[in-house]
């Protein structure tokens, strides 16, 4: 018998894309990307919503996203408003995180502990790649 979990015949299961996106990708969303780089079946990566954020939000990373965690809900605006149509609304996660912490602050690190990984249980990857 077959293991479910094994994948397909070009190869094992890809991992969750997980997008964490807040302003300027300098505090928030790399803090994110480094708390769960190692979690497991997920991919990560992060990105700012303001022309110089650290890592610009482009169509190509929604894209290549499965989901999206908008720090606030002014971010998952930014994204419905002018990257329309990259990602699917229902994909576009706000957890309400405000900018109020430093890099890797461990409240900020526990917060997200709390509320990412339940919120992206049971999402599936997208068809498209």
């Amino acid at each position: 018998m077959a293991d479910p979990g094994a994948g397909t015949l070009s190869g094992p299961a890809r991992p969750l894309r997980v997008l964490f996106v807040c302003t300027q990708n300098k505090l928030r969303s790399p803090t994110a990307e480094v708390l769960f780089r190692q979690h497991p079946g997920w991919q990560v990566a992060s990105s700012g919503t303001a022309r110089d954020a650290e890592v610009p939000l482009t169509r190509d990373l929604l894209e290549w996203a499965d989901v999206a965690v908008c720090m606030e809900k002014r971010h998952r605006d930014w994204i419905r408003s002018r990257l329309r149509g990259a990602l699917p609304g229902a994909r576009l996660l706000t957890p309400g995180l405000p900018d109020e912490s430093g890099f890797m602050d461990p409240e900020l690190m526990a917060l997200l502990e709390r509320l990412v990984p339940p919120r992206l249980a049971g999402t599936s990857r997208r068809d498209n790649t």
